[in-house]
């Protein structure tokens, strides 16, 4: 504890997961204060380096969702100012937050993901109909909080869901959906929590099923046995390190009608609200909010060595 003499909590920034970001910087800045850390909160913004140098800080716990604080930006100017930092590193986060790249890694290992192809053009989006089929998932690749995505069932949805993702910027993927049970798997370092099953009435679980609806469903125990948990676990961690994550963060996946695991994709900086699924995970395994969130910030390092 007495390492922690001055930590940033930095949250916001301009990514479209903003104002998600600043709850979860609340929620972590509230624990650390009821840890007795002394911290502060920094909403992000281009002068972001100057207020890390002013600040003298010992410490960061980094909040920031998306763009900017998720995709390896963040961690490349904290490795240059030289302050440890919560999570992954320049690469880690770089992988895990381009969702193509990431299941490119994935399949040329010999892991499990659904099928995907880029979308550069109207034409792209034809043949992912004729060579995935459907239904499919229609995905900016860069953002997270399900932000861009559409699920598309029928032919003539696809053009209008690539329109939607190709507002976000960045590349755009179809991927292959799978019918079955949603689930993710929260990390903090080599220990994979006690996975959740997402359940909602929603056609997947999108920015409303996760933020706005009411009816949204995490089942934790997860209601599988020990064994497949404990299998699936290994996997899990598997796919985690194999982007070089790092710390904490959580891997997404799907359970197919045989049974079988799809890895969709891995977030390096989850939500961090008491309603928010790590949190959630770490009340099954017997740890607290603030217990968590001084467990992730025991973890900050550098990544530039």
């Amino acid at each position: 504890m007495s390492n922690f003499k001055n930590v940033a909590v930095l949250m916001g920034g301009w990514s479209a997961e903003r104002e998600v970001s600043l709850n979860s910087g609340n929620a972590v800045f509230s624990a650390l204060c009821r840890k007795g850390i002394n911290a502060t909160v920094i909403d992000v913004d281009r002068n972001i380096c100057e207020h890390l140098k002013a600040g003298n800080f010992s410490h960061v716990f980094n909040i920031m969702h998306g763009r900017g604080g998720e995709d390896g930006q963040m961690q490349g100017l904290l490795d240059v100012l030289g302050i440890p930092y919560t999570g992954s590193g320049v690469l880690g986060s770089a992988l895990a937050m381009d969702k193509f790249r990431c299941k490119q890694l994935w399949r040329g290992m010999g892991l499990p993901t659904p099928d995907y192809m880029e979308l550069k053009n109207e034409a792209d989006c034809e043949e992912a109909l004729e060579k995935l089929g459907l239904p499919l998932m229609i995905k900016p690749v860069l953002e997270g909080s399900s932000i861009g995505i559409s699920k598309v069932n029928a032919a003539d949805e696809m053009i209008p869901a690539w329109e939607k993702a190709n507002n976000c910027g960045g590349v755009i993927m179809a991927e292959k959906f799978i019918q079955g049970e949603e689930y993710t798997a929260a990390i903090i370092g080599d220990q994979v929590l006690p996975m959740i099953r997402l359940k909602t009435e929603h056609s997947f679980y999108d920015y409303d099923a996760k933020y706005v609806s009411d009816d949204t469903q995490y089942i934790c125990p997860c209601g599988l046995t020990e064994s497949v948990e404990n299998e699936l676990a290994e996997l899990m961690l598997k796919s985690y390190e194999a982007v070089m994550c790092e710390g904490w963060g959580r891997v997404d996946f799907m359970l197919d009608q045989d049974n079988k695991p799809w890895l969709i994709e891995v977030n390096t900086v989850p939500g961090m609200t008491d309603h928010s699924l790590v949190p959630m995970a770490a009340r099954e395994a017997g740890m607290s909010f603030d217990d968590l969130v001084l467990k992730i910030l025991q973890g900050a390092t550098l990544h530039d060595s």
